[in-house]
Order: C-alpha cells, then structure tokens, then sequence
C-alpha cells in the first residue's frame, strides 16, 4: 500500500484562493487521487516548491470531466470555462478525474 501522501502542490496563482480558504476542492487524475480522508496535507507552489499553508483532507471522490458543473467552478473560486479549460490543459483527454475536498488548517504567511 503506498504512503499517504502529505504534500499537494497548486500553480502559484491559485495558492492565494486555497490559502484564503476560497479554494475548497481540486480535482485530479488517479495518479493524484490517493490522499486520505481526514489527513493533513502541505501546501507548495508547483512552480518554485515554496509551502504556503496547510490543508486537511475532507472527501475523495470520482468525477467524470462532464459531469464537473457551476457548484465545482465555485469550490475552485473560478468560472466554469475557465476551469474547464484549465483540466484540459493538465489532464488532455482524461475523463475519469477525482474531486479531493479539503480544508484550511494554517496559512503559513500568517504565521511568520
């Protein structure tokens, strides 16, 4: 059984809405659906691997690309056509993606 994974890295741009708590879900490819409920998770930017905040996980759960709608778009604090596009940039022609909810627990730039 593989290890539970306690890093999730986000592009620089969406750091700011998950460390203000506007960004309550992700949504990924199996590679990336492995993380457990009720787990804490650290935070990095991709581009630079700089922890922004920590994160506890609520649900896991599968999503069709389709089936993502205007209630996802408001978890991820964007619109619908932009986050739309934004799967396709990252998972080109991948259907079968998870929606991993999550929680603020620390906003490490409140803390310093």
């Amino acid at each position: 059984m593989p290890a539970v994974p306690d890093k999730i890295t986000f592009f620089e741009f969406l750091t700011p809405l998950v460390c203000s708590g506007k960004k309550t879900i992700t949504i990924r490819d199996k590679s990336e659906s492995h993380y457990v409920v009720g787990s804490q998770v650290e935070v990095f930017t991709l581009e630079t691997d700089q922890k922004v905040c920590d994160i506890e996980i609520e649900s896991v759960e599968p999503i069709l690309f389709d089936d993502i709608n205007e209630f996802h778009a408001q978890q991820e604090s964007l619109d619908l056509p932009r986050l739309k596009q934004l799967i396709k940039e990252i998972y080109p022609d991948i259907n079968e993606l998870f929606v991993i909810t999550y929680k603020l627990i620390a906003n490490n730039k409140s803390l310093s």
